[in-house]
C-alpha cells in the first residue's frame, strides 16, 4: 500500500504477521485486540472500546472508553477514528474469525468504507476480504489461485472482470446468487471493476494489487 494506512487490531482469531508501520501510518486497537498487540510488544496510538473482551480498561491518554449500550462495534467504532484522523486506507487484523456475527459485521465495514471512497481489508489466515464501490482493483501478473466476488447490494451492474479465468462482461451479480465465487488467476494481469454498487472480493492472502 502507498498511502498512509491505519491499522486496526481487533479481538478476533490472528494469523498472519503484522507489517512494520511507517511514520505516517497510525495503529489502533480494539477492544481485545490490545491484548494480542500488547502480547507483540507493539504499542496502538489509539486504544478503544468498551473493553467486555479485553477484560479490564487500560491505562493511558491514548484510551477510548465507549459505553457497553451502543449501536455499532467497537470495530466500527475504530475505523470511525481512524477516518476522522485522515486515514482512508484501513488494514484490519482480528476481524475474521471468532464470532462469526461479528465476522460479518466486519465485512459490512468495509463495505461502508469503499462507499465513502476509501478501501478496506480484512486480513485472515489464507485470504483478504476487500470490497470496491463504483470503482475498479487490479491485480499482478504473479497472482495465482482463486479470487471471488460477490454483491454486496441487492444489485451490482455494470460488472467486468477481465485476466481471469472467468470473463464477466457488463454483467450484474445479486446478492441472492453466487455467480462470481471461485475465478481463478491465470497468470496475467487481472482487473475487476463495477459501475454501479458494491463489490465484496475474497482473493489469496500475499496477492499483489496494481494500483492505478
Amino acid at each position: 500500500m502507498k498511502k498512509p494506512v491505519c491499522y486496526i487490531i481487533g479481538a478476533g482469531e490472528h494469523y498472519a504477521p503484522l507489517p512494520l508501520q511507517a511514520s505516517k501510518d497510525m495503529v489502533i486497537a480494539a477492544d481485545g485486540g490490545y491484548s494480542f498487540l500488547s502480547s507483540l510488544g507493539r504499542a496502538a496510538d489509539i486504544i478503544i472500546g468498551d473493553f467486555d473482551s479485553l477484560g479490564f480498561v487500560p491505562c493511558g491518554n491514548n484510551v477510548v472508553v465507549l459505553s457497553p449500550i451502543k449501536d455499532n462495534t467497537d470495530m466500527e467504532a475504530a475505523i470511525e477514528e481512524g477516518w476522522n484522523c485522515g486515514y482512508r486506507f484501513f488494514a484490519i487484523y482480528g476481524g475474521l474469525g471468532g464470532r462469526i456475527d461479528h465476522t460479518i459485521a466486519n465485512i459490512q465495514c468495509i463495505a461502508s468504507i469503499a462507499a465513502r471512497g476509501g478501501r478496506g481489508f480484512l486480513i485472515g489466515k489464507d485470504s483478504v476480504i476487500t470490497a470496491i464501490h463504483n470503482d475498479k482493483i487490479c491485480f499482478a501478473p504473479e497472482s495465482s489461485g482463486y479470487i471471488s466476488v460477490f454483491s454486496h447490494d441487492e444489485k451490482a451492474y455494470g460488472v467486468y472482470e477481465s485476466g481471469l479465468k472467468y470473463s464477466l462482461n457488463d454483467a450484474t451479480l445479486s446478492n441472492k446468487a453466487s455467480l462470481g465465487v471461485s475465478n481463478e488467476f491465470t497468470g496475467i494481469e487481472s482487473c475487476i471493476s463495477v459501475r454501479e454498487g458494491t463489490l465484496i472480493i475474497v482473493y489469496p492472502i500475499g496477492t499483489e494489487e496494481i494500483y492505478k
